[in-house]
């Protein structure tokens, strides 16, 4: 061995003992949450995996939840036996709202045939699921964990919301790639946002990381494709639309109507002539 590579292995030998945290294993903590959407949502289940033991899970999952926060244990408010159990007190208000956002999805989307087809393959649903039980470790002041469990899903369903961001009930993304949630989003209920949408903050700065970044969005708006909406100060009143490609930094009243206005050219040739005739749609 080198006396550069020595001298680089010892640089990272030391560098360990500076870490603020050390984490939870990434495959454990997808791992869990794909177990626990199991044990809410049979469905999700394949033949060869199905299990008819739900008290023998549910022990199973809080053990596997209290070894992913005992890395964490030196950051944590309390015991991870004591987060552990909080956390699976509110699993049933999780598992109610989890209902309302699947039958948000099946009442809205012409395509989809029914709720359990919802819950088994829809990448916005999972990626909803995933952000909801995040949040609540979140709640719980539990530091990268929430976050490792956002990108799993991220990584999943190309949908990346914070989850610090706070979104209410029957929340609806369909399709869903692309989609960005900032960590101060606010979210109404009855939202409807479509893929590619952004809800993000209009620029990046250290100084702003305690401060509201994201914008407000009220209930019952629907935010089409690939609309951008910045800012912290920016407040989408309710029961507005917002439609596709819009670039919104701006607040806008309730029952607003906000469009991106283009114009297109589709040039055909005269049957008679090879003039092209000029439509502007």
């Amino acid at each position: 061995m080198t006396t550069s590579t020595s001298s680089f292995l010892e640089h990272l030998h030391t560098q360990r003992a500076h870490y603020r945290y050390k984490l939870p294993s990434r495959p454990d903590a997808g791992r869990f949450i794909d177990q626990l959407m199991r044990l809410l949502f049979p469905v999700t289940q394949d033949c060869k995996s199905i299990s008819q033991h739900v008290e023998e899970t549910y022990q199973h999952l809080n053990e596997q939840l209290i070894n992913l926060l005992c890395p964490l244990e030196k950051n944590l408010p309390e015991s991870p036996t004591e987060i552990t159990e909080r956390f699976f007190e509110q699993l049933p208000a999780i598992y109610d709202g989890l209902l309302l956002d699947a039958h948000a999805i099946a009442d809205n989307d012409p395509a989809s045939v029914g709720i359990e087809e919802v819950v088994a393959v829809y990448p916005g649903f999972y990626a909803i699921a995933v952000y909801r039980i995040a949040h609540e470790l979140m709640k719980q002041n539990v530091p990268l964990l929430p976050r490792m469990l956002t990108e799993y899903a991220h990584g999943q369903t190309g949908i990346d919301i914070h989850p610090g961001a706070q979104i209410g009930r029957s929340f609806f993304i369909d399709h869903g790639t692309g989609v960005v949630i900032g960590e101060t989003t606010i979210i109404g209920n009855n939202v409807k946002i479509y893929q590619g949408v952004t809800l993000g903050a209009t620029y990046v700065a250290k100084s702003m990381a305690q401060k509201k970044r994201h914008p407000t969005i009220e209930n019952n708006v629907v935010i089409y494709a690939n609309a951008t909406i910045l800012g912290g100060h920016t407040t989408v009143g309710h029961d507005s639309v917002i439609g596709g490609n819009v670039w919104l930094t701006s607040s806008v009243e309730a029952h607003s109507l906000v469009y991106h206005q283009h114009q297109t050219e589709v040039r055909l040739k005269s049957l008679e002539s090879a003039e092209p005739i000029n439509f502007v749609i």
